[in-house]
């Protein structure tokens, strides 16, 4: 333990950072090529926009917490559960959230240029997706993410976690439901027989 939780604490700072600066690289060259954002709130106070907002709080202070225990033991604070934070735990959450950066960027490559995050309403959003993962999942990429959340559970196993794991699985779900909404109402006839094929997650 003495070995692994620091290995674990600081690789938690490191990934998440990185996540930050990967996907913020990601949305500002797909505008400098494409002219449009990627990224789609969604009406005021409509769902959507509150499901984004709410991921992006508890993803900053996912990223905030991480970068502190690096330096500063706030344990105690987060409510750390004891008997959870044991080597094997933490170095299966770091584990499995490598497994979900690994299967985020392959969906996202795999989407190419019809990655949305979020419903793009103002444009032509691209074409059905129905092969590949698309072919086991209709929300594989939505499954990744809720992966990472489990990962970072394990990772650091607290009640902070826990009500980000929560959080998160509840946001994702329902955004889940209103994405695909609009795929039914873009799409039509081809969505619902695609609908009828392929389940929801797996």
């Amino acid at each position: 333990m003495e070995l692994v939780e620091p290995v674990v604490r600081v690789f938690l700072g490191i990934f998440f950072l990185m996540i930050g600066l990967q996907f913020s690289a990601r949305t500002i060259g797909l505008y400098d090529r494409m002219g449009f954002s990627h990224i789609n709130y969604g009406g005021r106070g409509r769902a959507t926009w509150w499901h984004r907002h709410t991921f992006n709080v508890f993803r900053a202070a996912i990223l905030l917490v991480c970068l502190i225990r690096i330096g500063v033991d706030i344990d105690p604070w987060l409510g750390v559960f004891p008997w959870l934070y044991q080597w094997p735990v933490l170095l299966a959450g770091m584990v499995v959230l490598m497994a979900s950066f690994t299967l985020v960027n392959y969906l996202q490559a795999y989407m190419h240029e019809d990655w949305r995050s979020g419903i793009d309403e103002g444009r032509d959003a691209g074409k059905l997706l129905t092969t590949g993962p698309f072919a086991r999942s209709r929300n594989p990429l939505f499954l990744a993410v809720m992966l990472g959340q489990l990962g970072f559970f394990l990772a650091l196993p607290s009640v902070f976690s826990l009500v980000c794991l929560v959080a998160g699985v509840l946001v994702i779900t329902r955004q889940a439901r209103e994405e695909e909404k609009a795929l039914a109402s873009r799409f039509g006839q081809a969505y619902e027989e695609y609908r009828q094929r392929v389940p929801r997650w797996l």
